[in-house]
Formats: structure tokens, C-alpha cells, sequence
């Protein structure tokens, strides 16, 4: 969902085709409505192993593990949640569009970075209704990136009692804008999927 070769772009582009192949089985059987549920439901759960990873492996006691565990966490609900969603998404708005998802579609997706793909979603005329949505979300994003630059600055800040609690609301603010694009790309049995 993030990967970019730094050589062998060939190679890179027959494992991702080979990688992806698998979730097309049953595409020849619904080119015209089909909806790619095994991946987005792999997806769906490569965010959740993010979430129950963190909450593994963050230790919270003596105090200097407890900061990185913040700033992991902080990372953690705003690029790897972006990393998953911003693909559903873009499947989302494909399927919408095209009433099915083809396997060149989620190549092209795959060439992407997860910021790219939310700025395609903004150049398509189809889904005018959620720009105003995403460039928001971009723009928390960017914001999220200006806080991270310097990690043990950003450590201390999410430690203090005031500032932490600004800083988590952030998060939140964060996650659901996502929540509000996605449900601007509802209304189709893809997005029941994606929810329910």
C-alpha cells in the first residue's frame, strides 16, 4: 500500500501483479459488479494488526518507553491509518464510478502513495461532493507531518497533561475526517461492506 522500488521496477511490477492475482478469482464471473471484498477486507484488517501491534509491543513503564509509545501511537492514527484508508477510498470511488473495480485499477492504486490517491480522488469530477472533505484531511495531515519532525520535542509535548490531550483530539479530528470522506462515498453495497 506504500511500497516504491528503488530498482528492479520490472520485478516490482510482476509481484505486484502476482500479489494482487489472488483477489480476482471471481472477477471474470462479475467484471461488471465486481467489488473487491478480499482485499479490502485485508486491508480492513492490516489496519487493525496496526492497532493491536501498537498495543502489544508499547510498554509503558520506565518513562522513556512510554514516550515513544506516544509518538508511536500518534503515527500510528494518523500515517498507517491513512496508508489503509486512502486505498479504500480510492477503490470506493472507482467502484462507484465504474460499478465494478478492475484489476488494473488497483495496480494503478498500488503506484500511489497514500496522499497521491487523495489527491486523485480531488481531480475526479465524480466525487466533487467530498473534495472540500479531503482537502481538509490533507491538510491535517500536512499538519500532523510539521509535528513530527522533531520526535523527541513531539515526545515531551505529548507527555505534558495539557498539550497531550490537545494532541490526542488531533487524532481524533484526524480519524474522523476519514470517517466523514468515506461516508461521502457512500450509498453502495462496496461501502456496506466496508462498515458493516
Amino acid at each position: 500500500l506504500e511500497s516504491n522500488p528503488l530498482l528492479g521496477r520490472e520485478v516490482y511490477s510482476q509481484v505486484i501483479e502476482e500479489v494482487l492475482a489472488p483477489y480476482w478469482r471471481d472477477y471474470a464471473d462479475h467484471r461488471d459488479n465486481f467489488i473487491p471484498a478480499f482485499l479490502a477486507n485485508d486491508i480492513l484488517r492490516l489496519w487493525r494488526t496496526f492497532c493491536v501491534n501498537y498495543e502489544a509491543r508499547t510498554e509503558r513503564e520506565p518513562e522513556e518507553k512510554k514516550k515513544k509509545g506516544k509518538v508511536k501511537n500518534y503515527k500510528l492514527k494518523h500515517s498507517r491509518l491513512l496508508t489503509c484508508y486512502s486505498a479504500l477510498l480510492y477503490l470506493l470511488a472507482v467502484y462507484n464510478r465504474n460499478k465494478t473495480v478492475k484489476p488494473d485499477d488497483v495496480v494503478l492504486m498500488t503506484g500511489l502513495t497514500p496522499t497521491q490517491r487523495l489527491e486523485w480522488l480531488c481531480e475526479q469530477d465524480d466525487c466533487k461532493t467530498a473534495h472540500q472533505a479531503i482537502n481538509e484531511l490533507l491538510s491535517l495531515y500536512d499538519n500532523f507531518l510539521s509535528t513530527i519532525e522533531n520526535s523527541q520535542e513531539l515526545a515531551e509535548k505529548l507527555m505534558d497533561p495539557v498539550e497531550g490531550k490537545q494532541y490526542a483530539e488531533s487524532t481524533y479530528k484526524f480519524g474522523d475526517k476519514v470517517f466523514q470522506v468515506l461516508n461521502l462515498f457512500g450509498e453502495s453495497r462496496f461501502h456496506r461492506l466496508l462498515v458493516v
